[in-house]
């Protein structure tokens, strides 16, 4: 078994066309079948069902993709390692993030992470947290910034490093921008921007159990996969939204934010540095550890 046949395993198995397959790995399709033919040949088992229109991955071909994917990663890791005189200074790392990663902790921790590594390219991807989970699990990416908590079940393994809280977003001139502090039930009547449940499941879930806990069915007039949009909407006047406090640092002129009053105390909120650990690379746990000493440094009071 060589390393090129999987490569083209794992070629063929992601698009699911030969033909495709042949112009990514810049060949030819007959070298290409015949390579996977000799695989199969190998392994003893049948890793593609092939019809005329159709290229489908049997149950062995789908035990195998994971291990396939684990192989060439250890390998590149291999030679990134042996060829670095420092585990983690060179090569490139793919970070997924969220765009509440921008308020604070993203223009703390990069430039940082670039003086420390200036030999690791660093690659980026903006996202929602499902999305970004579905990169790590598949190894699009190498680390994220997400936010937790993460509602999905998944082999992921993550480290908080930035704690946070929900305040309201309200509207400039809005009539409760007199109170300091607001209630779920002074929002009992406003129309509400919820966070969508399938793209953002964790905040969703979050603002559902507040509400559920003081009583309250929220009047939910629009939804956002983002809390950038959420804010844009809030700004517009579309109406009131729970938001993590980091994004009331990023200052916007037609929003105004109050802290939230609630009966006890909030649930767990905040950022997370997350791996898949299956892909462990030495330039991710660097950015991983100067994650965790940033996040420590940083104050989670709202001006």
């Amino acid at each position: 078994m060589e390393l090129r046949q999987l490569r083209h395993f794992l070629e063929v198995a992601e698009t699911l066309n030969f033909r495709t397959a042949a112009e990514r790995l810049h060949m030819t399709q007959p070298p290409l079948s015949v390579s996977i033919r000799k695989l199969e040949e190998e392994v003893n088992a049948r890793l593609f069902e092939r019809t005329t229109h159709s290229v489908e991955l049997t149950a062995a071909g789908e035990a195998a993709l994971e291990h396939a994917r684990a192989a060439l990663f250890h390998c590149a890791e291999l030679a990134r390692v042996a060829g670095s005189t420092a585990a983690g200074a060179t090569g490139v790392l793919r970070v997924g993030f969220v765009g509440s990663a921008k308020n604070r902790l993203l223009p703390r921790l990069l430039p940082a992470f670039r003086e420390m590594y200036p030999g690791v390219t660093v690659q980026f991807t903006e996202e929602t947290n499902t999305a970004l989970v579905d990169f790590l699990e598949r190894h699009v990416l190498d680390i994220c910034i997400v936010r937790v908590p993460m509602i999905r079940r998944s082999d992921l393994q993550y480290v908080t490093v930035e704690a946070d809280r929900f305040v309201v977003a309200l509207p400039a001139g809005h009539r409760f921008t007199r109170q300091k502090r607001i209630t779920l039930r002074d929002l009992a009547d406003e129309p509400f921007i919820d966070y969508t449940a399938h793209a953002i499941p964790g905040l969703h879930a979050l603002c559902t159990m507040l509400f559920q806990e003081a009583g309250v069915t929220p009047r939910v007039a629009q939804e956002a996969v983002q809390v950038e949009t959420v804010l844009f909407l809030v700004e517009n006047a579309m109406g009131v939204a729970l938001v993590p406090s980091s994004a009331a640092r990023g200052r916007r002129q037609g929003v105004e934010f109050r802290e939230l009053d609630t009966a006890g105390p909030q649930p767990p909120l905040g950022l997370a540095v997350a791996w898949n650990p299956r892909y462990r690379s030495q330039s991710g746990q660097r950015f991983r550890e100067l994650a965790q000493r940033i996040g420590e440094t940083m104050s989670e009071r709202v001006d």
